[in-house]
């Protein structure tokens, strides 16, 4: 009978034991609370008012564990509609989360709440939050470290002795939100960028602007943030090495470089050794256009100081010379050829769908229009989220008839054939993909409006297998192609009159996003989003609404399958590109009408 107390009282110490490692391994819960409203700040060198989360540019970081869940309450006190993102969160089975205004949501009205549950899975490593409705992301932004499970180190050496986040933007004079509201209606061209910024700041004299403080002899982790509206950037620190470990919430076989490239979207982990002389050592970030029209871009350069501790900055500080030139393509692809993924992962030789995508943007000249397309589809965003209509089933919200290619994949896209771009359909169409087949998306750069376009995809991670020069083709495809140790990354860059190839496993369901996030882009149609259906089970189905879920500013009437607007018809300014779509498709037919009558009068003067 001892014997048996005895072995029950092991057995009960032994439980516990296991209880208390598996309750130590758990993934724990955050909770924040974001509160977006106006303020005029000052910058060192200009003062505006801006749309803030919890009054400070770049927003609050978000820390958490690899697995971890974050509940995130983000009360709109300002007077615009807003959504917030959660930049490379794979949201598993949770779409209704993922931000993105009229395709999973509609807008936070003003005085209202919402509350955002992130659902942190195979990520690790610098990701983002931003909004995603308007243009408000240019100053609602900020950085999310998620670190290795509890206890765990992280898998690169050395370990770091500290970690900062470094947010790369840009400064505009005007409200951003008023900026769209007008710019959208009128799809022109839009503004340029007053100033680049580092943590939000940037610098008139070498005392003004961000510092950061190092000690010699340590290593830092920097978190880097790619939080630009519309530039790809180059970010070097003289004198100094920097050694990337990390790209896009997934770590890279290390490689150390004197500078990086950056488009907006992306975010770089990088390890920073403070071994040269004890000094101030400036960090600069400027501009990378590969389009060739430089002149009509911001082309400034953005300093922020590196300053060893206990020195003082001499009147002269090292410049980073390193730092390549605007239009320096060669430098750009030097840099990302390198990135590969730390692990090998095999991929299949053949995918199950391969779908191809001519990426375009048209200038109108007669008429002054902009559009941007996808295989010649200029986005239309509807009036209620494409999420809600498709659990509702709400009919003439979207169409399904995306196409999986142009006409004809023959044409030389880098040449006069991509004039078939001009004048692109508007609409709301949509990819539908099934439940866990693999999938391969062809992008293929256009010489319609040519230049690096980052495209990015919600609710998912792909490899990045091949990328080319010039026209896709097959030879080329096969002679690139990494299927062993491709980056993992949630944005790429499309190159100007080239093609990139990425491919993920459609093992998410839900209603998810792709765009390019050039946010002119963007604003001018360059987007689609695609179903993932559900799969058998319900592990493998999108989760149930939660409660709370914004209103959209207008109702859906399923007698008439129309909508009855509201009373609140200023929210439905934050995308009034549907309002104007019949408009703008009138103006397409007009202006064609036009070029054609132009043409032939120059044809029948020559004769």
């Amino acid at each position: 009978m001892g014997v048996m107390k005895n072995h029950l009282v092991g057995d009960l110490i032994v439980g516990c034991l296991c209880l208390f490692l598996i309750l130590c391994c758990m993934a724990d819960d955050h909770y924040y609370d974001f509160y977006v409203t106006e303020k005029n700040i000052t910058n060192p060198c200009a003062s505006k008012n801006f749309a803030l989360v919890v009054e400070r540019v770049p927003g609050q970081t978000i820390h958490v564990h690899r697995g971890d869940t974050a509940f995130i309450n983000v009360h709109n006190n300002g007077t615009y509609g807003i959504t917030i993102h959660w930049h490379g969160v794979k949201q598993p089975r949770n779409p209704w989360s993922d931000g993105p205004a009229y395709v999973t949501q509609c807008p936070i009205k003003p005085g209202k709440n919402f509350t955002y549950e992130v659902l942190f899975s195979e990520e690790e490593g610098t990701l983002w939050w931003h909004a995603h409705s308007g243009w408000s992301r240019a100053t609602v932004h900020g950085a999310i470290a998620v670190l290795p499970h509890k206890d765990t180190p992280f898998p690169f050496d050395p370990q770091p002795y500290k970690e900062h986040v470094i947010v790369l933007g840009e400064w505009f004079s005007g409200n951003m939100t008023e900026f769209f509201d007008t710019e959208e209606k009128r799809h022109t061209r839009t503004s340029l960028s007053d100033a680049y910024t580092i943590n939000g700041l940037f610098n008139c004299t070498a005392d003004e602007g961000y510092r950061l403080v190092v000690e010699s002899g340590r290593t830092y982790l920097l978190r880097i943030v790619g939080a630009s509206m519309d530039h790809e950037m180059f970010f070097a620190v003289a004198d100094h090495n920097l050694t990337v470990v990390g790209q896009d919430g997934s770590y890279v076989k290390p490689i150390t470089t004197t500078y990086i490239m950056i488009t907006p979207g992306q975010t770089f982990d990088i390890l920073l050794t403070a071994d040269q002389l004890p000094s101030c050592y400036y960090m600069a970030v400027g501009p990378y256009n590969d389009g060739g029209n430089h002149a009509q871009r911001n082309s400034s350069i953005a300093t922020a100081i590196l300053q060893y501790k206990s020195t003082s900055c001499p009147p002269i500080i090292p410049f980073p010379n390193q730092l390549p030139k605007v239009a320096d393509t060669v430098s750009a692809k030097n840099f990302t050829d390198q990135i590969k993924s730390r692990d090998s992962v095999n991929l299949p030789e053949k995918p199950d769908d391969k779908i191809f995508i001519a990426v375009a943007v048209s200038h109108q000249l007669i008429c002054g229009k902009v559009h941007a397309s996808l295989n010649n589809i200029s986005f239309v965003h509807p009036k209620i989220d494409i999420l809600q209509a498709y659990h509702r089933s709400l009919p003439n919200i979207y169409e399904t008839d995306f196409p999986h290619q142009p006409a004809s994949t023959t044409l030389n896209f880098t040449g006069d054939d991509s004039l078939k771009f001009e004048f692109p359909i508007l609409g709301t169409k949509i990819l539908m993909i099934e439940y866990n087949r693999s999938v391969e998306i062809v992008f293929q750069g256009t010489n319609l409006g040519a230049e690096n376009h980052p495209m990015h995809l919600h609710g998912y991670s792909f490899y990045v297998v091949a990328t080319g020069d010039g026209n896709f083709n097959e030879t080329e495809y096969k002679n690139n192609l990494n299927l062993i140790d491709p980056p993992y990354l949630n944005t790429v860059g499309v190159p100007r009159n080239g093609w990139v190839a990425i491919r993920f496993v459609a093992n998410n369901p839900g209603v998810w996003f792709m765009h390019c996030h050039l946010e002119r882009h963007a604003m001018w149609g360059m987007d689609t989003a695609f179903i993932v259906t559900n799969g058998i089970t319900e592990n493998q189905s999108i989760r149930e609404p939660p409660n709370g879920l914004p209103e959209c500013s207008s109702s859906y009437n399923t007698t008439t399958s129309n909508f009855d607007a509201d009373e609140n018809t200023e929210l439905e300014d934050a995308t009034p590109l549907e309002k104007w779509s019949g408009i703008i498709s009138s103006w397409n037919v007009i202006c064609f009408t036009l070029l054609i009558t132009v043409f032939s009068f120059i044809y029948v003067f020559i004769r």
